[in-house]
């Protein structure tokens, strides 16, 4: 059972209780993410997301962790376009340590400075670790190109320049605006109960109540068609795409329904002719992402220089026959039923089934059952998966390109 409650401070608590398992999954969701950073705090949420672990007033980050170890438990953050998530999973008769550790570091960072400075050299070694690994970077650069001079085009980790620049006091200041309750979801998944886990929190909680999300405004640029960074790797890496749904969109289910045709499973078109049929990639696929006032669906592949052209003529082929023609009904009965078991695989764990509580929470404001979904992905026709392809697939499309490859390599007809 899934249950929410609003505390007095803006705060929002949502908790799905699991009486079968041993575990409880817990977490804060804060609604600011890169796209959030003004100039100078390129960066600052995934640097806040490292220093929050280096302790508080009344805890060091090696007691943090060992504090977490000698329970068994496991805790984590990430970084994203629009959020940033810490979250920890223990042992059910080990939650109020796990809420006593997660409060404190969301409301009580220390930011010593001398832990401060180790971390920017941790992040520093993160953007060069990120650099040397071409299949991640592409997908920067496709992200860069398709929202040119806008914060949702940004790397999440930000550069070195604003890295190295950035200021104790201005992360600090970073922190008080926007790790505000109004701004913030925590979620919990396990064997609990949910008014012991608002008691919890609510009496946890420091800091001033209120806040409010970031204020938002949606790129507008037109995309950049072609984006090449040249690198001397014995596969070339390309990301193929376009502008999508946002994630507020009533046809993500549809979009959905179509990503998986076109590139989302083992019977996928794409895999089934760029992998299996002619063994031009070993690692071809597509994916949507979906922000709050836009989106995209891309595709990328890995493959050797001379096998490029060959790949990319069989992507934009896929791309303009179902943008012209839908999808089957065999295609549609496949993709939903891999959509389905795919969420019910899931949810078979609390850590799954807290991300999926406190993200739904924070950014639709409410969590659907699974049944909702289910139902909502059942739903989806050939019609509506038409229709969807048919506006989506037209968008402009991006190419990016990483490997031994020169920008001059390709004219644009070959990306619309």
């Amino acid at each position: 059972m899934i249950e929410t409650t609003k505390l007095d401070s803006g705060l929002t608590v949502v908790t799905e209780r699991i009486p079968w398992v041993r575990s409880v999954s817990a977490g804060f969701w804060v609604g600011t993410g890169s796209r959030d950073e003004g100039d100078g705090l390129f960066g600052a949420s995934h640097f806040l997301e490292h220093l929050l672990f280096k302790g508080t007033a009344s805890r060091t980050a090696r007691q943090i962790a060992e504090d977490v170890d000698a329970v068994g438990g496991d805790m984590n953050a990430f970084t994203t376009k629009e959020y940033t998530a810490f979250y920890l999973r223990v042992l059910d008769d080990s939650l109020d340590l796990g809420l006593d550790i997660l409060s404190d570091i969301l409301w009580s960072p220390a930011f010593r400075p001398e832990e401060v400075e180790a971390e920017r050299q941790v992040i520093l070694e993160e953007i060069l670790m990120r650099a040397d690994e071409p299949a991640d970077l592409v997908h920067e650069v496709f992200s860069e190109a398709l929202f040119p001079d806008h914060p949702v085009g940004r790397e999440v980790l930000g550069d070195e320049e604003s890295i190295e620049a950035m200021s104790r006091s201005a992360i600090a200041d970073f922190h008080a605006f926007h790790y505000r309750p109004r701004n913030t979801v925590f979620a919990a998944a396990g064997n609990l109960e949910h008014d012991a886990i608002v008691e919890g929190i609510e009496r946890r909680f420091a800091g001033p109540s209120g806040g409010a999300g970031p204020s938002r405004v949606a790129p507008t640029a037109p995309p950049l068609p072609v984006s090449v960074d040249p690198r001397p790797t014995e596969q070339v890496h390309v990301v193929l795409g376009m502008r999508a749904l946002h994630s507020h969109s009533e046809d993500r289910y549809a979009l959905s329904v179509v990503n998986h045709v076109l590139g989302g499973g083992l019977s996928s078109r794409l895999f089934q002719k760029i992998r299996e049929e002619r063994g031009l990639a070993y690692s071809v696929y597509s994916y949507r992402s979906a922000l709050v006032d836009t989106g995209s669906l891309a595709v990328y592949a890995g493959t050797m220089p001379a096998r490029l052209n060959e790949v990319l003529d069989l992507t934009r082929a896929e791309l303009d026959a179902i943008a012209a023609s839908g999808i089957t009904e065999r295609e549609l009965e496949v993709a939903k039923g891999h959509l389905v078991g795919e969420l019910a695989l899931s949810l078979e764990d609390s850590a799954a089934r807290m991300s999926r509580i406190g993200r739904s929470q924070l950014i639709h404001g409410s969590v659907l059952t699974v049944d909702d979904v289910v139902a909502r992905i059942a739903a989806v026709t050939l019609d509506d998966a038409a229709r969807v392809a048919a506006s989506v697939l037209g968008n402009d499309r991006v190419l990016a390109v990483v490997g031994p490859v020169e920008s001059d390599a390709f004219d644009t007809s070959r990306v619309a």
